[in-house]
């Protein structure tokens, strides 16, 4: 479920730059700023709310790290419980 609000917010943001993209280009001068303005603000705000929605599933553990990161925790954590 997580990753599928992921990705969807990851779709919602490309559609944003693109209606960016397209009214930079297509649409007259005066008619294309207001809407970009809109258009990247709209993205600003979707990526800011996927870093929050992933730091919070983070934090409560419904996701979790893997690759190099999380093996160098494991490895102090196992440190630290051997010098103990």
């Amino acid at each position: 479920m997580i990753k599928i609000i992921v990705i969807a917010c990851f779709l919602l943001i490309i559609a944003s730059l693109g209606t960016a993209l397209y009214n930079l280009i297509v649409r007259k001068p005066e008619e294309h700023s207001k809407q970009a303005v809109h258009a990247l603000t709209v993205r600003i705000g979707l990526s800011l709310l996927l870093f929050i929605f992933v730091f919070i599933a983070f934090r409560s553990g419904l996701i979790a790290p893997h690759g190099i990161g999380a093996n160098i925790e494991k490895n102090r954590q196992a440190a630290h419980l051997q010098q103990q």
